[in-house]
């Protein structure tokens, strides 16, 4: 059930008890979940473990059989996909893809590929740009909403490490500066950990959740990741300033 109601003005999107089936499979059972403007809340979980339901139920676009989802009265949404099929015998170029977002102001436009730091890829086809390109891409489509609240899944897949350490520069500075809330899906715990405020392990329920270094040490974390979640702490974002 899908509740538009009037949350706090700070809660986004709160999910409450959430169940997902598909057949017999249950994907999520019992399942909270809210997220803060001015916070970035990352998802992790093992493969199959239900991140991407979860997004997708948070925003509307997966029905749940229990449970509530309650999203801010007329908030504004942002979404990238984990991934994005494109027919290699249509060509389309970056201009036009940022047009079906049904912004047509071509300065406007050009504005937000600089803010994410993709400038020259106006007139190249989608289909030919690179890993990094395309999220940055996908990353500005969704930002022309204006969203209270952006939900990022996958965001680093298929970048290399410096790729990603200057993606999650950027995820800080749209926080920062536009006042979001962010959800960020992600498997890579060599990256996430150090780069988020509050982290969230999924399996199919809630296994444990709080701020990267209480996560990290948390029993029901070290069970499901094992060694993998000893080392987790790579990069740690750095600034001169606080966050409210």
């Amino acid at each position: 059930m899908l509740d538009n109601e009037t949350l706090s003005t700070q809660t986004l999107v709160r999910g409450q008890e959430i169940h997902v089936q598909h057949g017999r499979q249950k994907v999520l059972e019992n399942v909270d979940l809210s997220v803060e403007r001015n916070e970035i809340v990352t998802l992790i979980g093992p493969n199959g473990s239900g991140k991407t339901t979860l997004v997708r139920a948070l925003l509307g676009l997966e029905k749940i059989q229990k449970g509530k989802v309650h999203r801010l009265k007329n908030i504004k949404l942002g979404y990238t996909p984990q991934t994005l099929a494109i027919d290699r015998t249509l060509p389309i170029n970056v201009r036009r893809f940022l047009e079906m977002s049904g912004v047509t102001d071509q300065s406007k436009l050009r504005a937000m590929l600089d803010e994410v730091n993709v400038p020259d890829v106006w007139h190249r086809e989608m289909r030919l740009l690179s890993g990094g390109e395309l999220k940055r891409v996908l990353l500005a489509r969704a930002l022309l909403r204006e969203p209270d609240f952006l939900a990022l899944d996958e965001p680093m897949a298929n970048v290399d490490v410096h790729g990603q350490i200057e993606f999650y520069d950027l995820i800080y500075r749209i926080r920062d500066d536009r006042g979001c809330g962010v959800l960020l899906v992600s498997h890579d715990l060599h990256m996430v950990m150090s780069a988020t405020d509050r982290v969230v392990c999924l399996n199919g329920h809630i296994c444990c959740s709080g701020s990267p270094g209480d996560v990290s040490r948390d029993p029901a974390y070290l069970e499901l990741f094992g060694e993998a979640g000893t080392t987790v702490t790579v990069y740690s974002h750095k600034h001169d300033h606080h966050h409210a």
